[in-house]
């Protein structure tokens, strides 16, 4: 890491007189910090004695002891070894940030993966090299091991976008890994030799171990942090990018810098997998939010599926472990998976007897890896430090930097031009006008130097620049040999194409715009038919994963033991889903909230038992210390598997029933004076309340028989007035 990204996060925190810099062996600089107080005298003071140091500062009776500043707050400033973990700290974040982590825009690369590429160009010679030659030289860069820049190249490779594979590398589909280096075998691809590298545009700084010299970045004309894309944890920070389509970031560029100031465009691209599937980019907001992407089912005959494509992240291997796992809970109808994935994916699936295609289509999306939300958030090294960027930032910043590195092309194309102009002028002048006959009675180099000068001094106007003592001395340089052979026609052709070649670069270099575009353009038909996008985009419709397990479960009582369950044998209650809450009313004057149980005792005290909803209104009639109420209640709100009283605790539960009866019909105790014997109420006169409401007074009378319905104790002979709940 070089000085300037290790200081960028410190310099506004250090409070020091003087900072001293070494580097390590294992190239980290080291930051040593020395302080000077105002208070301490430049001059090291005097040795005091001990004696003297005790006289200077009393005799220690009167005084108290000086506070230890071992507990000072938080916000204090503490002692030298707080300075130097928190500067450590500091330190460590900021390497594995820049140096390990977090690819930079410039070149949309990681440090490892730019020294991957790095080792390659200096090792290609257009033919496969050996993967374990490739790690070994890249570990003259990178000081983190074989394992790391074995993997990192492997990745790589299988982007297929820069290193060209040879051998075993693994399967994107299956997840299998690749064989090991020493079997298999790599290069640059065209794309990667032809865009990727110039060295005389490259800034180099010394490696780890200052034996080598490292690109700072590679100076890339492709928009290689989106079409990679990347993922990366440091420390405080992660950042995850997704994958786009190569042709269709370069037509973003293309819009970008034909752009009119006036009309500004909107750019947009989205992500794209090797894997395919099905894409919804809904939430995308350019790199910020979420994809859903699914895999493509085809439907095979009236009893079977094949999963051609898989969503992003995702292997043959992970999808059929979710689908098996679905299948065990019985979310999803099918009977046997057969895996015939090779060079393409192939998942055959065949149903359950009886089993629609397209509900298990739906199923297999709700409730397996055939359908993953992906979150994207990029973070990226701009300017040293770590920002963040959507996408269409990135993709603005990268035309930026094709203008930029063009720019510098052609000018030092123009530099090598007009050298070569300069140098094939010089010599047609040299041997068409025999000057170098008038060197041949000169005694001296000084002599001959100015002999040279004088003789070209006639034809200055012919050249584009003065003649240097470094041209006299190429020409002194030429040999008989090529004097003898010189061909004045070839060489006037030869200058006339560098002055064609000049004229165009310079035309090109007024109007840069129009050459970059140009220039996307002739990569966009080069490699259309190459890198086609290979993930279709789709709107989701949502997936109502209820109505789709809304008979998953069977939910059954067994009146003899007490249990109700799903996986209870006996009378059944109610379908649902395992989603569902149920709700369960019991006898006791008590109800709970809960998932649907394997087993649940409720003895014989069940009142009800159903889905759980918050407007469900329940009426109870309870007696308490003697008087007899009655309440309506909805459930509302609840915390799952806690028990609630509805009527109070300790009280006597007579009726508890759900809605609202139309009639309860009571029949009372005989009493001396008593005339009225029997009454019927009518429920709905009482106003719904919440559970811990108190009910309305029904009666204070000693209750002999009280129900919905009237039954042979209800005497149909006799007056029975209406009663009133207020």
């Amino acid at each position: 890491m070089s000085k300037e990204q290790q200081r960028f996060l410190f310099d506004d925190e250090l409070d020091t007189d003087s900072v001293q810099t070494s580097r390590t062996s294992k190239g980290v600089t080291r930051y040593e910090f020395v302080r000077t107080p105002a208070s301490t005298p430049v001059d090291p003071p005097e040795e005091t004695s001990t004696k003297a140091q005790t006289e200077a500062s009393g005799n220690g009776d009167d005084e108290e002891p000086p506070t230890p500043n071992d507990h000072l707050p938080v916000h204090e400033r503490h002692g030298p070894l707080t300075d130097l973990v928190d500067f450590n700290f500091l330190q460590y974040a900021s390497y594995v940030i820049c140096e390990r982590a977090i690819p930079n825009v410039a070149d949309g690369l990681k440090p490892v993966q730019r020294r991957i590429l790095h080792a390659l160009k200096e090792k290609d010679d257009g033919r496969f090299i050996k993967v374990a030659n490739v790690v070994g030289h890249t570990m003259q860069y990178h000081p983190h091991g074989d394992a790391s820049i074995g993997d990192a190249l492997v990745t790589l490779t299988n982007k297929r976008y820069l290193i060209e594979g040879q051998g075993n590398f693994g399967n994107i589909f299956t997840g299998d890994n690749a064989a090991a280096p020493r079997y298999i075998e790599c290069r640059l691809t065209q794309l990667a030799r032809e865009e990727l590298f110039n060295k005389d545009l490259t800034e180099f700084i010394p490696s780890y171990d200052g034996r080598n010299k490292e690109p700072v970045t590679l100076p890339s004309k492709l928009p290689l942090l989106l079409m990679l894309g990347a993922e990366g944890i440091a420390v405080g920070l992660s950042t995850r990018i997704l994958s786009h389509n190569f042709i269709e970031l370069l037509e973003a560029e293309v819009q970008i810098i034909q752009e009119n100031k006036r009309k500004p465009v909107e750019i947009n691209v989205l992500p794209d997998f090797q894997t395919g599937g099905v894409m919804d980019v809904g939430e995308y907001n350019k790199g910020f939010g979420k994809i859903k992407v699914r895999a493509c089912l085809e439907k095979q005959g009236a009893n079977k599926l094949l999963i051609t494509e898989l969503p992003c992240m995702q292997t043959t291997e992970s999808v059929i472990r979710s689908i098996e796992e679905a299948v065990k809970k019985k979310k999803v109808a099918v009977r046997s998976i057969s895996d015939f994935t090779a060079e393409k994916v192939g998942i055959e699936l065949t149903l359950s007897q009886g089993a629609n295609q397209d509900k298990v289509i739906k199923a297999l999306y709700a409730f397996t890896r055939c359908e993953t939300s992906v979150s994207s958030q990029i973070t990226v090294i701009c300017g040293k430090r770590p920002t963040e960027m959507n996408t269409e930032q990135v993709l603005r910043e990268n035309a930026r930097q094709l203008l930029d590195v063009l720019r510098r092309e052609l000018a030092l194309r123009k530099k090598q031009l007009l050298d070569e102009f300069h140098s094939k002028t010089l010599i047609q002048i040299f041997i068409e006008n025999r000057i170098y006959k008038k060197i041949e009675e000169c005694k001296t180099y000084e002599a001959v130097i100015k002999a040279v000068f004088k003789g070209l001094e006639p034809f200055r106007p012919k050249l584009k620049r003065d003649v240097t003592k470094n041209d006299v001395e190429m020409l002194l340089g030429v040999r008989i040999k090529r004097i003898s052979r010189f061909d004045i026609e070839k060489n006037r052709k030869d200058i006339e194409a560098i002055l064609k070649e000049l004229a165009e670069v310079e035309k090109n270099l007024k109007d840069l715009k129009s050459y970059a575009v140009r220039y996307l353009k002739s990569l966009i038909r080069k490699y259309k038919k190459e890198y086609p996008r290979r993930t279709k985009i789709d709107v989701f419709k949502a997936l109502d994963v209820r109505k789709l397990t809304s008979n998953e479960l069977s939910i059954n009582l067994d009146p003899e033991k007490g249990f109700l369950g799903h996986t209870i044998k006996g009378e059944p209650l109610l379908s649902c889903s395992s989603l569902d809450k149920l709700l369960i009313v019991k006898n006791d004057g008590t109800f709970v909230v809960m998932p649907p149980p394997e087993t649940y005792f409720v003895d014989d005290g069940l009142i009800w038992c159903g889905l759980y909803k918050r407007d469900l209104v329940f009426t109870a009639v309870y007696t308490d210390w003697g008087v007899t109420y009655i309440k309506r209640f909805q459930i509302g709100g609840t915390i799952m598997n806690r028990d609630y009283h509805y009527v109070p605790k300790d009280s006597e539960l007579r009726i508890c029933t759900f809605e609202t009866p139309e009639s309860i019909f009571v029949k009372y105790e005989p009493a001396k004076g008593q005339r009225i014997h029997q009454q019927e109420f009518r429920p709905e006169q009482v106003l719904i309340k919440g559970i811990k409401a108190k009910g309305v007074q029904l009666t204070s009378k000693t209750i002999a028989r009280i129900d919905t319905k009237p039954g042979r104790w209800w005497d149909k002979k006799i007056r029975s007035p209406k009663g009133f709940l207020t």
